[in-house]
């Protein structure tokens, strides 16, 4: 008994040593995503919104799905508050394919998730970047292409939420807004510290290095993409689990399809796409998600 007391006692020691060492390199890159996201959504989001409302009546064709995603990957909004919003530009009169380039890439990419990458480094964090707003671009041409004459979306029964962030006073509208973002993603966030803690205590690098390396890239990427869907569940929580993955031999490709079909699988966001899509096309969607992530992977690696 004694034995058994000793040895899980070491194994407590070990792990929290090496969640504190995780914790004390990543933890400033989580609070100044909280910092920057929150400043985003106070002070920036109806600017973004209502640029992106400006441009319903521009002729530009399927040159608009460029700007559409470029201004999805700044709202700060989740999929359950793009969703809304995308309603009511729907029913203004915004064309679908501008709407898909717009919601995809959101749903990928956000300025506080942004900032939270740049604990991978500056090549996942540009790869990141690059992937997501060409994510959002080529969705929007697809529906361009294929439904060009008839809705993609159907926003029925949905409209605006109203805002949170209604204090007279900004700097106490910004300190609530940063209280919500923290309470929304921190347990996620020491969760994947802990999990990526875990990985360095007990699993083999060298092992998980011919899994997901370079050396097996086809299977490597085609699994990474694959395991992004149960595994995704907030994106400060993975940021932690990524940055130990690439450690251990983790080929750039196979992260880069992770952090595509991650988001763009998460639950939540799946239950509120299902909605507006309906059976045939939530399939294309899915379809598309793993195609374009494993494509993203196979040439990132290619190119790397």
């Amino acid at each position: 008994m004694n034995e058994i007391i000793e040895i899980l006692h070491r194994e407590f020691v070990y792990i929290s040593y090496y969640f504190m060492v995780q914790l004390r390199q990543i933890a400033g890159y989580w609070a100044l995503g909280m910092v920057i996201g929150s400043l985003v959504s106070v002070f920036a989001k109806d600017t973004i919104h209502n640029a992106f409302d400006r441009i319903r009546d521009k002729k530009w064709g399927i040159w608009g799905v460029i700007p559409a995603s470029i201004l999805g990957i700044a709202s700060p909004l989740c999929m359950y508050g793009t969703i809304p919003i995308a309603a009511s530009f729907s029913k203004h009169g915004m064309r679908h394919d501008w709407l898909a380039a717009f919601m995809m890439s959101s749903v990928l990419l956000n300025p506080q998730l942004i900032m939270y990458s740049t604990a991978l480094g500056g090549t996942a964090l540009a790869i990141r970047i690059i992937s997501c707003t060409l994510c959002g671009i080529i969705a929007g041409i697809v529906v361009h292409i294929f439904y060009k004459d008839k809705p993609f979306f159907n926003f029925n029964g949905f409209e605006p939420r109203a805002s949170h962030d209604t204090n007279p006073n900004l700097f106490l509208r910004f300190l609530f807004n940063l209280g919500r973002n923290i309470k929304a993603t921190a347990l996620w966030f020491l969760l994947g510290v802990l999990l990526s803690a875990l990985f360095q205590r007990y699993v083999p690098a060298d092992d998980f290095a011919k899994l997901f390396g370079k050396s097996n890239e086809g299977f490597g990427v085609l699994m990474a993409a694959t395991i992004g869907v149960p595994l995704y569940a907030c994106g400060g929580g993975t940021i932690p689990l990524i940055r130990e993955w690439l450690a251990m031999g983790m080929s750039m490709g196979s992260a880069s399809a992770f952090m595509i079909t991650g988001p763009a699988t998460k639950i939540t966001n799946l239950g509120a796409l299902k909605i507006v899509l309906g059976v045939k096309r939530f399939i294309i969607y899915i379809a598309f998600v793993m195609i374009f992530s494993l494509a993203t992977g196979l040439i990132v690696n290619l190119i790397l």
